[in-house]
């Protein structure tokens, strides 16, 4: 597991907190709200947000516009995955998402918590950051204002564009 730049005890919830060094994404699966099975290989490619969240937790309930705004804004550079960790799956998200309407988030399920487990997750909400290249660069734990000024600075350096630029300027040296 990728080191934490700050100790747990440091950690203030909404903050990012930096993988150092990145660190490979575990395989994990869950499914779409059809039942499909997902692969969080299958976003390779984008930045994505890994939201694991739950409709009983209320810092989750509070967070979700703003991801859906982050998405609306920026659906050509990131993916936000937000993948419900309730046990009653589809029957209990589903409302859920329709009665906040939630249409550009991606919803997915996982009512095992495999992806929680993988990542070692220590409360709900929490949100993996995972670079292009399928890196674990940080996270968030806790709820987040994720279409604030702040948050879009701490995504810029691994946005798709910002990532290219950079390795652009460097050959340049």
């Amino acid at each position: 597991m990728a080191a934490i730049a700050a100790e747990p005890d440091t950690v203030k919830p909404g903050e990012f907190i930096l993988a150092s060094p990145p660190q490979p994404a575990p395989e994990v699966f869950f499914t779409d709200l059809k039942g499909n099975w997902v692969a969080l290989a299958d976003f390779k490619g984008k930045l994505i947000l890994v939201n694991l969240w739950a409709t009983w937790c209320q810092p989750c309930l509070k967070e979700m516009p703003s991801l859906e705004k982050l998405q609306g804004a920026q659906a050509d550079k990131l993916t936000v995955a937000a993948i419900s960790e309730d046990r009653g799956g589809n029957q209990v998200v589903e409302p859920f998402v329709a009665k906040l309407g939630l249409d550009k988030v991606k919803i997915y399920l996982d009512p095992k918590s495999a992806v929680g487990h993988a990542f070692s997750v220590r409360g709900l909400p929490t949100t993996l950051v995972i670079d292009t290249e399928g890196r674990l660069v940080g996270r968030v734990e806790g709820a987040a204002e994720w279409d604030s000024a702040k948050m879009a600075a701490v995504l810029q350096p691994f946005l798709p564009n910002a990532a290219a630029d950079a390795k652009l300027k460097r050959a340049d040296r």
